[in-house]
């Protein structure tokens, strides 16, 4: 429910930034760019709102046994993405028959 209303404010953001974009005179864009303005600082406010309420949700969800068990995947899932995949020493390739 939370989601669905920031990905509106996103998308009346995204609106009016296009709208901007596309405007032509001096004047329309005068107005184009104040309705960006007030729409940008919307959408930062909700999308900082939905990622805090995330986070406190997980955080809560940590503090319990079972969350102790999914700090050890957090900690997993993040190592696996600092991983650096430029220095591969082995690449097994599969042989294609034809």
């Amino acid at each position: 429910m939370v989601n669905e209303v920031v990905k509106e404010i996103v998308e009346e953001r995204r609106n009016a930034c296009a709208a901007l974009i596309k405007s032509t005179s001096d004047e329309e864009t005068e107005v184009r760019d104040a309705k960006h303005k007030v729409t940008k600082k919307l959408a930062k406010k909700a999308v900082t709102i939905a990622t805090n309420n995330t986070f406190q949700g997980l955080y809560q969800k940590l503090e319990t046994m079972e969350g102790e068990k999914n700090v050890f995947k957090l900690a997993r899932v993040r190592e696996r993405k600092t991983r650096d995949l430029r220095n591969v020493r082995c690449i097994k390739l599969k042989t294609v028959r034809f």
